[in-house]
């Protein structure tokens, strides 16, 4: 009898002005982070209008999500509560809190934005994701100094081997200002790894984030 195991079966690292999916160079621009999700957006040729309301945290986690999804069969395969979602930054949403602080500084020029204040926890990019791909699994944000795979491994094996989702999205997700680094994965139980790229496990999540430095 064939042993199931935990498989990485997709992942996409985005930073430098570079989209990596599965190792392979698909997507590279020379704008501003802003303008540059917006190109990758377009190279994705997909159309949810939402993605422009949306702050550039969203905007990373949301292309990242679309490239690990991309040539999967998941929603075939998985219903909405099966797919988890994990995530991590060291920043959480500091880079919309200061665009929502500037707007509340002066008593004379007093005009929160409601669309700025949505954004200001860190945890809505899973949201945006969830609501994109119909999905409600188990989820959660850590906040953590650098990517830290073997404390996210954890809680998603955690997760996979008590069966509460059968698959997962997990990863890096940082942005602040001009600085901006995700590195997503797809995991899943397969048995006898069938397909994927790799088992399942902390150092190899880390050397393939470390990759595309």
């Amino acid at each position: 009898m064939m042993k199931e195991e935990y498989v990485i079966t997709n992942y996409c690292i985005i930073r430098n002005n570079r989209v990596w999916l599965n190792g392979n160079l698909v997507f590279e621009g020379r704008e501003d982070p802003s303008a540059f999700f917006t190109s990758v957006y377009r190279h994705l040729d997909i159309s949810y209008a939402k993605f422009f309301k949306m702050d550039n945290l969203c905007k990373l986690g949301f292309l990242a999500a679309e490239f690990v999804l991309r040539n999967t069969n998941f929603a075939q395969v998985y219903q909405g509560v099966d797919v988890g979602i994990i995530l991590s930054n060291a920043s959480s949403s500091i880079d919309t809190d200061r665009n929502h602080q500037q707007s509340i500084a002066s008593r004379d020029a007093y005009f929160p934005s409601p669309s700025v204040f949505v954004y200001t926890l860190a945890n809505i990019v899973i949201g945006e994701i969830c609501i994109r791909h119909k999905l409600y699994g188990e989820s959660a944000f850590f906040i953590e100094k650098d990517f830290y795979p073997k404390g996210m491994y954890t809680c998603v094996k955690q997760l996979l081997d008590d069966d509460v989702i059968k698959c997962c999205i997990m990863g890096w997700v940082e942005m602040d200002v001009k600085d901006y680094d995700a590195g997503l994965y797809f995991i899943e139980k397969q048995t006898g790894h069938t397909r994927g790229i790799a088992i399942f496990e902390p150092e190899k999540l880390l050397d393939l984030y470390q990759q595309r430095s």
